[in-house]
């Protein structure tokens, strides 16, 4: 539902399952409204395995559906013994800890191409130690998995998992089930640590006794109690809106069921657009996001560890806005949906930003090349990519490539685009 209604088109988008002509968006183009957004996808899949793990007596409402959700919810009422998750990293990773503790139960979990080189060895590894029956049906370290549910014991574990703050948040949630109960030495502070927060705290209103510390997460043994809960709407998605206000610096825009005190670790995004002059006010379930102005930073630097989802949303909004940046903390961003890294840098010189990357870090210095004349976004089966380029069109026309591959988080997007644009 848009606050606006229905919009006659004044400039056509041309669009295929392959790829989508966004024209540059006119200048008189208001853009306000009411876009559509999508249930959160990291609450919804926590939510999907805890009620699992209650025997489905939890009272979950506003569940997302897109694609990643779509798979893990599949995957939890399926009775097939080979399981494929497609493309759904956090699938992979909770159902391996939710189906070792299914005792009685075999399945072969599998996935995409891209997903076969998603490691996964390091929760394996961990799930083995408290007693798990977990074995590799292709290269070791990686999915496919074979996994006979068992009785696990509780122990005390010192994992490494740089990599993901899923592999905490698999076994977290498996852990009330777990005899014993579990507690995890903390090697570093986990990888996007607000995720884990984020899980401790879902786990805590479902009953669980769950503390965190500097050092430690310990988890007592226990059950999760049926109790209501609604999904609150992605703070991820959002940030494609407030970067295109950004962008075009101008608009205004109402965003349905998003909460100022969120446990979503993206939240924190009101306050970095606040220096690209988008301000946010909160009202009765919902957030109004305006452009009002001021002057641009001429440098930003920030470690998006805590929130590597908006890693892409900052740079694109950096090189269309002319702000020199460096970003560090993006060591997660390498084994994503893609090289998230090597396809930003590779897509916005098509654009004519030049951009320098490292390991874990991405800059531009201000560098130009030469723009294609049209720039085709490759989106490398990242829904991400797709989304977070739209808004360049109010800086220049592109073609975004394989548009659809949004149905992974946000279904809905493309047409929340046309009424909000045109």
């Amino acid at each position: 539902m848009y606050g606006k209604g229905a919009k006659t088109a004044k400039h056509p988008v041309s669009s295929t399952n392959v790829e989508r002509h966004l024209p540059h968006i006119p200048p008189h183009a208001p853009l306000t409204g009411t876009p559509t957004l999508p249930a959160s996808k990291s609450i919804s899949n926590r939510a999907l395995i805890i009620d699992a793990l209650s025997g489905h007596a939890c009272r979950c409402a506003n569940i997302a559906h897109c694609d990643d959700t779509d798979a893990l919810r599949h995957a939890l009422h399926t009775t097939a013994n080979t399981i494929d998750i497609g493309a759904a990293g956090t699938a992979m990773r909770f159902l391996t800890a939710f189906f070792a503790t299914q005792q009685g139960r075999t399945v072969t979990l599998t996935g995409s191409a891209r997903m076969l080189q998603r490691p996964i060895g390091p929760l394996v590894d961990a799930l083995r130690t408290l007693g798990a029956d977990i074995a590799y049906a292709g290269q070791e370290g990686f999915p496919p998995l074979r996994i006979c549910g068992k009785k696990l014991h509780g122990s005390v574990l010192t994992p490494h998992f740089g990599q993901s703050s899923q592999y905490f948040s698999a076994l977290m949630m498996i852990a009330p089930y777990i005899e014993g109960g579990l507690t995890l030495h903390l090697a570093d502070i986990a990888t996007s640590w607000s995720y884990v927060e984020l899980t401790a705290a879902m786990m805590r209103h479902f009953g669980a006794q769950v503390a965190l510390s500097p050092t430690d997460i310990t988890i007592e043994a226990g059950h999760y109690a049926a109790t209501p809960f609604t999904v609150e709407n992605d703070w991820s998605a959002a940030s494609y809106w407030y970067e295109l206000l950004a962008i075009a610096r101008r608009g205004s825009l109402v965003l349905p069921q998003l909460q100022p005190h969120s446990w979503q670790g993206d939240a924190h995004i009101a306050e970095l657009f606040e220096a690209f002059g988008i301000t946010t006010q909160f009202g009765d379930r919902h957030a109004r996001i305006t452009y009002t102005g001021g002057t641009l930073p001429t440098h930003f630097a920030h470690d998006f560890g805590n929130i590597p989802d908006m890693a892409q949303t900052f740079a694109v909004l950096c090189c269309a806005l002319g702000v020199t940046f460096a970003f560090s903390g993006l060591h997660t961003l390498r084994i994503k949906e893609t090289d998230r890294i090597a396809a930003l840098t590779a897509e916005l010189r098509k654009c004519g930003f030049v951009l320098a990357a490292g390991t874990a870090t991405l800059a531009w210095d201000g560098t130009r090349g030469t723009a294609d004349p049209l720039p085709h976004i490759a989106t490398y089966n990242d829904h991400r990519m797709a989304m977070a380029f739209a808004p360049l069109t109010a800086l220049m026309p592109i073609v975004i490539e394989q548009p659809d591959v949004v149905s992974k988080s946000y279904p809905d997007f493309w047409h929340a685009w046309e009424q909000i644009t045109q």
